[in-house]
């Protein structure tokens, strides 16, 4: 026979909201003591029109670029999203990262440069992983625009110098 609950017992279609609690009505299997269950969300969803617009500093871009903040902290983990869109021309100065950053590229082209490496152009579909401490910048290639999300894990931004157009053409 099932154990009394608490509470009444839910279906699978009914679920249960994130954060509740439920208190078995007899100890756990081998205990005296009670058990909690703790319901914890496992879904987030982040909505467009919900992102932090976040201030451009033209010491760290040139160029026509637009971010907004994502997502802050997923899980008590510092995970930190931003949706960043560049105009034709638009870029970020050499920078590195204390953790690894992941661009997501969503729309248009985008152009990535590592130090001591030619710049690449990638579109719409790939990802470009970046690892700590590697210096880099990124915006959009010649002649477009183009849209990344920007997944910085566990990280802080040492901003560097401005790139010279040089790379650009």
């Amino acid at each position: 026979m099932p154990a009394k609950r608490g509470r009444r017992r839910r279906s699978r279609r009914e679920g249960t909201q994130a954060g509740t609690q439920e208190t078995l009505d007899r100890p756990c299997p081998g205990s005296r003591e009670r058990r909690t269950l703790v319901y914890s969300p496992v879904v987030k969803d982040f909505r467009r029109d919900d992102f932090e617009p976040v201030s451009i500093d033209p010491r760290s871009f040139a160029g026509g670029v637009r971010s907004k903040k994502v997502a802050s902290e997923v899980g008590g983990v510092s995970v930190l999203v931003y949706r960043v869109e560049f105009d034709a021309g638009g870029r970020t100065h050499w920078h590195r990262h204390t953790g690894a950053q992941w661009l997501l590229i969503i729309d248009g082209r985008i152009r990535v440069q590592k130090w001591g490496e030619a710049a690449r152009d990638v579109g719409a579909g790939d990802i470009v992983v970046i690892e700590p401490g590697e210096k880099h910048w990124h915006g959009a290639a010649p002649g477009s625009a183009g849209t990344h999300l920007a997944v910085n894990l566990n990280s802080t931004t040492e901003w560097l110098e401005a790139v010279s157009d040089q790379p650009l053409a």
